[in-house]
């Protein structure tokens, strides 16, 4: 009957109604089997549940909208292999599926499923041009001061005693403390006015340092039930303690909680702040001058082999079938102050195990290194990106020597200066955890150089070079000759497509604000959106392949007036 309304109803079909007769297999429940015990009563097919949630980033819904869908829209109905008369399940049911996904190590497995069955069916393959950029992802927590932060965290520790050991709250502290903690924390912290006067705001944070002081030393006592010690905002409590406070002892020799300060006392670095005390891993991150986010970062790498190249033509030897559409081919959500570099590698390292590989890989200057693109090539990937130039004092001005003046024989291990002095040292070491080359010039031959001044300003008078392995020096030197020409800049024009799908995914899926806590939850809402977005394209591309039906045109009052002009 739900098949036979749908026809009717939607001659020309819909979104949901095409994944259901196009990637019935791709939702199957057997994937899903170890996140889904064998026993107990009968539960919601998994595969439903999957399509579902896909179905509901599609359109960028809640819980509570994806789940009136299923019970009203013919279309879903029919995508889910409901019947009419169908209820559907509690909106509580999607976040219920969610959980068991990540605890069981499943944030990516419809997405790659999805992939794989592309892969089949010839819409994406090795070989092909794949172009990968990020942007900031905004966290589902509140930003909070510091000084909101520690009053938050004790709010959080104490909810969380009063919800898992009331018993043991109540008996170690006593009713009248327990009572004026509840004066003090019932609200959140950034629901009220934080007091005006510096002198009042640092009294504030004295109390809610000694607040936490007291709550980490109850809970770590003999007497104090060891699981207490393992509650999340417990841990997360004693984190935020030792960020923002310091014990001292006084004159008296009791102990005393003080504020750190950022000049005298110091704060950890920036990845290891923690910014809430209901998300572990959202961080305080900066990108240029203007823009500042708390939250996280998502890499999305999509191909483009049938994309117009920068000479104005499309590319015949494509691996993808021919007017296939561009889908994303992986998803990477990293803390926000992961720098884009520390990515590349771990992106392509998930093209080749999907056997999606590109044999062009398009990026911007955040993703390459010197390392990166030697190996890149070397696994049969040509990285098409700008490197970064020599910044020494030397490349900065045009008419002194930077090591690009220098001349290398690798064979006999000698470097000659543009004067035709040659080096005396050539020292193989580690900086950094790679490997470099050390080469030093005699103080002899560069202090009466006349051209010492464009060469060296070295209190002692010789000029050092610091190089890379030949491999990749050469690489690194071609690389930056290449990227100059205009062929080069006319083909990495193709990179800047990537910034359409980034945007695809904000306005369709809403990517740039979590919608969970937890980098966990948070990769898996990424892999979602992207599967979406996905199934967007492909069914852009069913539907280019389908006769409609004709329906009369519409024509605009302006263009009946030029046609009645004409005429």
């Amino acid at each position: 009957m739900t098949a036979a309304v749908v026809a009717v109803v939607f001659p020309d079909g819909s979104l949901a109604m095409r994944v259901r007769e196009e990637l019935a297999g791709v939702f199957a429940d057997e994937p899903f089997a170890e996140a889904f015990g064998a026993r107990g009563p009968a539960g919601l097919s998994p595969g439903v549940l999957a399509l579902v949630t896909v179905l509901q980033f599609a359109e960028n819904l809640t819980d509570r909208q994806a789940a009136e869908a299923v019970r009203e829209r013919l279309s879903w109905k029919y995508a889910l292999g409901l019947e009419l008369t169908d209820t559907g399940f509690d909106f509580t049911v999607l976040a219920r599926f969610r959980a068991r996904l990540v605890e069981h190590g499943m944030e990516r497995l419809v997405f790659d499923r999805l992939l794989e069955h592309c892969r089949g069916k010839g819409l994406v393959g090795a070989g092909g041009k794949q172009r990968t950029d990020s942007t900031h992802v905004i966290s589902a927590v509140r930003d909070l001061n510091r000084l909101e932060l520690a009053g938050e965290s004790v709010r959080a520790v104490l909810e969380a005693l009063a919800g898992a050991a009331p018993s043991w709250l109540a008996g170690r502290f006593g009713a009248e403390r327990v009572a004026e903690w509840e004066l003090r924390y019932a609200a959140r912290v950034d629901s009220w006015r934080l007091p005006s006067s510096k002198t009042k705001r640092d009294r504030l944070a004295e109390v809610y340092g000694q607040d936490a002081f007291v709550l980490l030393r109850a809970v770590r006592e003999p007497d104090a039930p060891a699981w207490l010690r393992e509650v999340e905002p417990v841990e997360l409590l004693r984190r935020i303690f030792v960020q923002t406070y310091h014990v001292i002892c006084d004159a008296r020799g009791r102990e005393v909680v003080r504020k750190r300060e950022a000049d005298s006392d110091g704060v950890p670095p920036g990845q290891l702040r923690l910014a809430s005390p209901y998300d572990a891993d959202a961080r305080w991150s900066a990108k240029g001058d203007e823009l500042f986010w708390c939250g996280y970062k998502v890499h999305l790498t999509e191909t483009c082999d049938n994309d117009t190249d920068g000479a104005g033509g499309t590319d015949s030897t494509a691996p993808a079938a021919a007017g296939a559409p561009n889908l994303i081919t992986d998803v990477a959500t990293t803390a926000s102050t992961a720098p884009d570099v520390t990515a590349t590698a771990a992106i392509q390292h998930r093209l080749a195990e999907r056997q999606v590989k590109p044999g062009e890989h398009y990026l911007d200057s955040g993703y390459p290194s010197a390392d990166l693109v030697t190996d890149a090539a070397r696994d049969g990937i040509t990285m098409i990106t700008p490197l970064l130039g020599d910044h020494s004092r030397q490349a900065r001005e045009a008419e002194d020597f930077d090591k690009a003046a220098f001349r290398i024989d690798w064979n006999t291990r000698q470097v000659t200066c543009p004067e035709g002095s040659t080096s005396t040292g050539w020292y193989p070491v580690q900086q950094h955890g790679r490997d470099a080359i050390v080469i030093a010039f005699a103080g002899g031959d560069c202090r009466p150089c006349p051209s010492r001044e464009r060469c060296t300003a070295a209190v002692r008078g010789n000029r050092m070079l610091t190089l890379r392995p030949r491999e990749v020096h050469e690489h690194v030197t071609a690389a930056r000759a290449e990227q100059k020409s205009d062929t080069w800049q006319a083909k990495y024009a193709l990179r800047a497509g990537v910034e359409g799908t980034i945007n695809q995914a904000l306005d369709v899926t809403g990517i740039r604000r979590a919608r969970y806590r937890g980098l966990p939850k948070v990769t898996l809402q990424h892999a979602f959106s992207a599967t979406a977005i996905n199934i967007i394209r492909l069914d852009a591309h069913w539907a280019s392949r389908q006769p409609h039906r004709t329906r009369r045109s519409w024509t605009s009052r302006l263009s009946r007036l030029v046609y009645q002009l004409a005429a």
